[in-house]
């Protein structure tokens, strides 16, 4: 199943979880409260006794949660009688409700508002999938692709089971920046790295609102080897990236710190450190695509759009919703191609204001975004345009 980049994550940051369940366990008597598409609108676990349950920790803005959708439904209908799936997210009611209306499924959807379940199974990283036995033992945690038809028959066969643990780093990323990478103010240039930090999300941060490190500093979290080229070349996005070095599909991931003298020095020493270790080619070509074209269709609308007043930049956005000031039509056009439509998209509104920007959209509803669009007076169409491209590869042997 393929990943996402950033699993995310803060579920509760500085969560304080109770004393945690292991394998073999007595799971407490969890309160499902509010569940939306069942006979019954709650639920406590004990209620589902003799049943294997499934509680699966998702959100409708991560990736690899709706990957595993068609999965657990799979494994509800193979168990109509002896399995009963709940899938909880911490999300609004109505937020909720607009997903399994457009994505209906064969198990439950509960609401965790307070993120008391999330407590009893404390993690950091979605999807995150617990596996009770039918007499309310802890039977697993792990991933929902490792729970298959072969692990469902062994629970209820009153097996133990064996398959991967997921455990998470329940550290905030500040945390374990700062335990992996700390610098101090006065660093002026520096290069750190090291492997996998097990349990820990992938990310990266160039420190954009920090006075001392901003844009000079580059701290890298869990990230496959292509997309630290990626962020080395001018941050490519991934769907501008064509890699031809194959990788393994449990290839390992890095982490890395680099602190230069000025920004203009980073990506280009980030370049040469990865030349330095590794084997692997980037080079830059002009590639005929199609892509998106974002243009102005009312200008009416569009000068409605509020303008920045205070020339702070803010970033905040994911699949889903964006809250950004101070932003451009050109860094408008990459979150669309990033978090909003999963196409290449290019400006081409001929607009270089900056613009404060706040909207939430349904991923699952295609449409949604391209509504919101036009509330703003803006528009895609679709061109064939060349485009430029990251290409990875490796050096042919001599």
């Amino acid at each position: 199943m393929k990943k996402l980049l950033i699993l995310l994550v803060l579920l509760a940051p500085g969560l304080t979880a109770l004393a945690q369940v292991k394998q073999g366990d007595l799971v407490p008597d969890i309160n499902f409260a509010t569940v939306l598409n069942a006979k019954v609108k709650s639920a406590n676990l004990s209620q589902l006794k003799g049943k294997v349950v499934l509680i699966d920790f998702w959100a409708t803005w991560c990736g690899s949660c709706l990957e595993a959708m068609p999965h657990l439904q799979a494994l509800q209908a193979k168990y109509p009688k002896s399995l009963q799936i709940i899938a909880v997210n911490d999300e609004s009611l109505k937020r909720t409700g607009l997903y399994i209306k457009l994505r209906p499924a064969n198990f439950w959807f509960a609401v965790d508002t307070t993120r008391e379940i999330g407590k009893v199974f404390p993690h950091r990283l979605i999807p995150h999938s617990v596996l009770i036995s039918s007499d309310g033992r802890l039977a697993a945690v792990t991933l929902p692709e490792n729970i298959t038809e072969h692990v469902i028959d062994s629970v209820l066969n009153k097996n133990v089971v064996h398959i991967s643990e997921k455990k998470d780093n329940l550290l905030s990323h500040e945390e374990l920046i700062k335990q992996n990478f700390y610098a101090a103010d006065t660093v002026r240039h520096r290069f750190m790295m090291e492997g996998e930090i097990n349990g820990a999300p992938g990310l990266s941060t160039t420190w954009l609102t920090d006075s001392i490190f901003k844009g000079r500093r580059i701290t890298c979290l869990n990230l496959s080897l292509s997309t630290l080229y990626r962020l080395a070349y001018n941050d490519y996005p991934y769907s501008r990236t064509i890699d031809q070095t194959k990788p393994a599909k449990n290839a390992p991931v890095y982490c890395l710190d680099l602190i230069v003298e000025n920004p203009d020095q980073l990506r280009p020493a980030l370049q040469q450190e990865l030349a330095k270790r590794f084997d692997i080619q980037a080079k830059e070509e002009t590639i005929l695509k199609d892509v998106q074209v974002l243009k102005i269709t009312d200008q009416n609308k569009f000068n409605e759009i509020k303008r920045n007043q205070t020339g702070k930049r803010t970033y905040s956005a994911g699949h889903g919703n964006i809250d950004q000031d101070c932003i451009t039509m050109k860094e408008f056009a990459e979150f669309l191609q990033d978090y909003g439509i999963g196409k290449l998209v290019v400006d081409k509104t001929g607009n270089i204001e900056k613009l404060d920007i706040k909207f939430t959209f349904q991923p699952e509803d295609p449409q949604s975004i391209l509504d919101i669009l036009s509330t703003m007076g803006l528009g895609l169409t679709k061109e064939e345009q060349e485009i430029n491209m990251l290409v990875l590869y490796k050096q042919a042997a001599l």
